[in-house]
């Protein structure tokens, strides 16, 4: 029994799903960036 095919899959899976996962990431941190940017250069929460 051979199921070098399906482990391969399950891995190239894996990894596309953890990589959407960090990219998404990433763009949702350099969004909250720039929000937060704003609202301190608005008059925001300071020090």
């Amino acid at each position: 029994m051979n199921h070098l095919g399906f482990i391969v899959a399950a891995y190239a899976c894996g990894v596309i799903v953890v990589s959407g996962l960090v990219l998404w990431v990433a763009i949702e941190h350099r969004r909250l960036r720039k929000r937060l940017a704003e609202a301190e250069r608005m008059g925001g929460r300071g020090n």
